[in-house]
């Protein structure tokens, strides 16, 4: 088992569409079936099953999933304490940030690194308490959050390719904007989508809602149906919008996509981290990006 197969089983288990899958992975679909078919044979548990039309985990492939992301994430933890304990982590910077400050960190980093092309920056987009135990553990140089004490009143912010529904009588469907407090008693559903690019930015939206451990997916139809018999809250694709419509029981959540102003952004770096001098100025860049946007940092 390697963990190229892994990465694999991952991204089926993810987008659940094969050939979506071999894209992402930079393989063609017969040789993710392949591999597929051989981690079964391994594990000894059918772990997908599969028609024309989707691709559905078993119990047993449910539970390889999450073994999956639990040793991949421990592999890349482990790497990164290798690499410092070796040296060779020095010509590299790991930024932490959450949604809050995506219109200002790949900005800095950006102005930086072509200042410094020597240094690579990794940047890794996660909520506030991840980052923070993150940050503990010297796996970030850098982190880059909202103001923590107004964290949970912070309204839910979501690019307007992205849009979330639930019934027309759930309890958040009439309000003009909604927090992350708002948010949190409910359970979040998220539509696949054919495109990568709204997949990936699913899952960061749903990181920063802090609903990224829970979250169901499944097709537009399967989290429609769920969503119209309880008090479910949906995340979907712009290209949803009309499947959506299409039922006068749903509705549309607003959400406000506009950073607020005048708020405190706060950037923290590890005691241990290596080369000081270039964090230093990065951290003078993104203080001075934060400015230009009217935050104070």
């Amino acid at each position: 088992m390697r963990f190229e197969q892994l990465k694999q089983f991952l991204a089926l288990g993810s987008l659940r569409h094969f050939r979506q899958a071999a894209e992402q992975t930079n393989i063609s679909t017969s040789a993710l079936t392949r591999s597929i078919q051989t981690l079964e044979e391994e594990v000894g548990h059918q772990l997908v099953k599969r028609s024309t039309r989707s691709v559905v985990l078993t119990l047993e492939g449910e539970m390889f999933l999450q073994f999956c992301h639990t040793t991949l994430e421990d592999y890349q933890k482990t790497k990164k304490q290798l690499d410092k304990a070796s040296g060779k982590s020095n010509n590299l910077l790991v930024v932490g940030y959450t949604n809050y400050a995506s219109a200002i960190v790949p900005i800095s980093c950006g102005q930086f690194m072509a200042r410094h092309p020597e240094i690579k920056i990794e940047m890794q987009m996660q909520d506030s308490d991840a980052l923070h135990s993150m940050l503990k553990r010297g796996e970030i140089d850098v982190f880059v959050s909202e103001y923590p004490s107004s964290a949970n009143n912070v309204d839910v912010q979501l690019p307007d390719q992205l849009l979330l529904f639930a019934r027309s009588d759930h309890p958040l469907a009439n309000k003009s904007h909604i927090t992350m407090t708002d948010l949190a008693p409910y359970s979040l559903l998220g539509c696949f989508s054919q495109s990568l690019h709204l997949q990936a930015m699913m899952g960061e939206a749903a990181q920063s809602m802090h609903k990224s451990s829970d979250i169901r997916l499944g097709s537009i139809d399967e989290v429609i149906n769920i969503v119209r018999q309880g008090h479910n809250i949906a995340l979907a694709a712009i290209e949803h919008t009309g499947q959506i419509n299409n039922h006068s029981d749903l509705v549309q959540i607003a959400t406000n996509f506009q950073q607020p102003s005048n708020e405190r952004l706060v950037v923290k770096t590890h005691a241990q981290t290596a080369n000081q001098s270039h964090v230093d100025e990065l951290l003078n860049v993104i203080t001075q990006t934060a400015k230009s946007q009217g935050l104070n940092a």
